[in-house]
């Protein structure tokens, strides 16, 4: 049981595992520091807090909760109990005395979330529960609990709504505009969001390899005899540091419309943690406490937030970042390494060029004639 296994603030049949638990704690304790200054950005933005308010009287909370009651599976322990044991277990972990409503949804597509404006929601889907064994689930369940404490929900539930709004006013003009920057900006937050519940998931599940294989198996589907943790996070540090400036351009177009970070970054993010002081210092029980909360100096987290931003530059492999830092350092020749780093591009489109006026003369076609179409190229999805 955690700790001694008693009942605590009404929380029972916890697993029978020994696992640290964390009185009090703080949401500030686990969270990404990218989390808290995109989320500070995000409360900046033009527009967003007229836009946050009209919305937290206009959504349809009530209508969505009974949604959830009358087409779905409440967790109880009458209902997929073993989920129930692990949702009480995280809560009672990450002392979060009132235990939200949980429903499972029939879905093949392995998804969770915790939305709600008054109170939070969690919502599985089956594709998840079939998925991940009871150790991968109980790091799920502990990530959604994370959400709640730290109090996602709220803007987790006006980004669904916003980007459902999106598509009804896309034929409105610059209507559709107005919401999209939100929307960006909401998904930019809610992006490094993740990488904060990522942790609080660590710190209920205790077991680093099952949220390993959790990730991986999101990502490739349960195929473990298939599969290697330290293959899969060798593809994160392939995929940061490889390529080109083209490259760096393509993975911030790639990420964009996502909810979520890419697995093997979430993963190697996530392991990246569990190996710091900061972790340790959790887990010997010194951390941040919510009722230190009203103490806490804005400007400290805005400095927290801009010393990870510098580390992060001028530790990343990324070519992109590596251009940044020499920016920064006042290196020679930027000009001429910015020229070979989208060469690929800019040969691309001289080739295009040639190959035109090459192909079709004055003499070929009739000045009033038209081009030809050219066959459309092959893009990526932009589904999640």
């Amino acid at each position: 049981m955690s700790d001694d296994g008693h009942e605590h603030h009404g929380h029972a049949k916890v697993p029978s595992r020994q696992r640290r638990r964390f009185p009090g704690i703080s949401s500030r304790a686990y969270e990404h520091p990218a989390d808290r200054s995109a989320l500070v950005a995000l409360r900046k933005l033009s527009g967003f807090d007229t836009v946050f308010k009209a919305l937290s009287g206009l959504l349809p909370e009530r209508s969505l909760r009974l949604l959830f009651l009358s087409d779905s599976v409440r967790v109880s322990d009458q209902q997929f109990a073993h989920l129930n044991d692990m949702l009480r277990d995280a809560c009672y972990i990450l002392d979060l005395e009132k235990v939200p409503p949980m429903y499972v949804n029939q879905d093949p597509q392995p998804n969770a979330m915790c939305i709600g404006l008054d109170e939070p929601v969690i919502v599985v889907t089956t594709g998840l529960v079939e998925l991940l064994d009871e150790e991968e689930m109980r790091a799920v369940v502990g990530h959604e609990v994370g959400h709640a404490l730290s109090g996602h929900s709220v803007y987790r539930t006006v980004l669904l709504f916003l980007t459902s709004l999106a598509v009804r006013v896309a034929w409105i003009p610059l209507g559709n505009l107005a919401v999209m920057a939100i929307v960006t900006a909401l998904r930019e937050w809610f992006r490094k969001s993740e990488l904060s519940a990522d942790r609080a998931g660590l710190l209920v599940g205790q077991d680093l390899r099952a949220s390993m294989r959790g990730l991986m198996k999101i990502a490739g589907g349960n195929h473990l005899h298939e599969m290697n943790v330290d293959a899969f996070l060798a593809q994160a540090e392939e995929y940061e540091a490889g390529g080109d400036l083209r490259d760096s351009v393509l993975k911030i177009l790639n990420v964009l419309p996502r909810s979520h970070p890419f697995t093997t970054v979430r993963a190697a993010e996530l392991k990246k943690w569990s190996e710091s002081r900061d972790y340790q210092r959790i887990m010997d029980g010194h951390y941040p406490r919510r009722s230190e909360d009203k103490d806490t100096s804005v400007s400290d987290s805005f400095r927290e937030s801009a010393s990870h931003y510098a580390t992060h530059v001028k530790t990343s492999k990324d070519p992109l970042m590596k251009l940044v830092t020499d920016l920064a350092g006042g290196a020679g020749d930027l000009g001429g390494r910015f020229r070979r780093g989208f060469a690929g591009f800019a040969g691309s489109s001289e080739s295009a060029g040639q190959a035109g006026s090459a192909g079709t003369t004055t003499k070929d076609r009739p000045a009033d004639q038209p081009p030809a179409d050219r066959p459309p190229t092959d893009r990526p999805s932009d589904e999640d």
